[in-house]
Parts: C-alpha cells; structure tokens; sequence
C-alpha cells in the first residue's frame, strides 16, 4: 500500500493508497495519531479509496507543538485541510473516531462528505463536560471564578471551552454509519440514541463493547463493520 507523508494546510498529514478521485479524511481520538489510519486504509484503498489521516494538535507529531487540543484551535484546523481537499478529490467521506469525530462534526457540519463512518463518538460534548464536573464536584461558579481546574480523572476542567461548547451546538446530518460499545463510558446509550434520531444516523451496537475498541473480539467486530460500510 502506498503511503505518502506530507503538510496539508500547515498540519502533518500522511496520505494512504494510489491516485484516486475517491479519499477519507481520517481522525483519530485522543491519544491516538494519524498512523492509526494504517488499519482502516488497507481495507478502504483495497476499495478504490485513499486515505488522508492528520495530527490533532498536541498528537503525534505535533506533540510538542505549542497548539493545544482546543475546539477554537481543532475545528478552524480541520475546515482547512477539508478546504484544500475538496479541489483535488471528487467524492469525500470521513472517518472520525471518538473526540475526533466530535471535532470533524462541528468543522464539517455546514458542508458534510458524502458519507461518513464514525468509531464511539462523541455526541454531546456539554454532557460530557458537565459529567466530568459531577463526578469531580465542581460547580459552574467555581470554574467560572477559576477558568480551569485540574481533576483526578487527569482532565483539566475549562469555562472557557464550555462556552465554546454551549455557543456551538452540533447540528450534524447526512448518510452516516456509527459503531457504538454499549458500555462506552463517555457517551450514554441515551445520548447515542438521541444523536441517531436527531441526526438520521444509522446505528451498530456491539454488545458489551467499550469505547475504546482494542480486544480481538472488538476488532474483529470494527473490521467486518468497516467492511461493511466502505
């Protein structure tokens, strides 16, 4: 398979499989990296697609790159690299896997790909927030009056970004296929079930799985469903 890295719109980029009019925007979670894509690319170039899979900031080789994983910094990051592809490729899907795809969704909700394959995403990002906040004992007023606080979780809490996240509701639609672990720990099967209602995505529910899909049974489970669905 081919593999080409490159800088698209000034973010690291590696770009799988031969010239095609056909190519998948990848995005990976947290903790992950563009490399990842390297699993979904065999199947999706074996299909007649390329792949073009980016660092999220503070990701990869952007690790010790002063951008911080920030929506504000992530979304504008993303419409540029899509605003580069759209001249080159013909037909675009996207690949977004769980806090990547959240941040794909808000970049490229004005103008969806034409199909688009999501791995545990996130759905509701002020749930999630306000979650952390519960579990953590944080009040709005303590971290408005704060701006940000660490928790034992290992995140940090931000007012800021929970602004942002108020004053950017998700309004995302178009043909979208989503695999779900029903004991994701960051997405309620609730809040999934509202997604898919909301957005007319079609929903795969693997039962017992986890948000982060990582065992042979898992992955077994995330291939045939990309096989499925490329």
């Amino acid at each position: 398979m081919k593999k080409q890295t490159m800088t698209l719109a000034g973010i690291p980029a590696i770009l799988y499989g031969s010239r095609s009019r056909n190519v998948y925007l990848y995005l990976h979670g947290k903790n992950g990296c563009k490399e990842e894509a390297e699993r979904f690319a065999a199947t999706a170039c074996e299909a007649g697609w390329q792949v073009l899979a980016i660092d999220l900031p503070e990701h990869g080789a952007r690790k010790n790159s002063p951008e911080r994983l920030l929506p504000w910094v992530a979304v504008p990051e993303i419409e540029a690299v899509y605003a580069r592809m759209k001249p080159v490729w013909a037909h675009i899907r996207l690949y977004g896997v769980s806090i990547g795809a959240w941040f794909a969704m808000q970049a490229l909700q004005g103008d969806a790909p034409e199909q688009t394959l999501l791995v545990s995403p996130v759905v509701d990002m002020e749930a999630l927030i306000t979650n952390m906040m519960q579990y953590a004992h944080v009040t709005e007023e303590q971290l408005q009056r704060a701006g940000e606080i660490p928790t034992d979780l290992g995140e940090t809490l931000s007012w800021p970004y929970l602004c942002w996240v108020r004053e950017h509701p998700l309004h995302w639609h178009g043909r979208t296929q989503v695999l779900y672990g029903d004991r994701d720990a960051l997405t309620s099967r609730t809040l999934i079930e509202r997604f898919r209602q909301e957005s007319g995505a079609h929903l795969t529910i693997m039962e017992g799985g986890e948000h982060w899909f990582h065992t042979p049974v898992q992955m077994a489970i995330l291939q045939t469903w990309e096989e499925t669905n490329v």
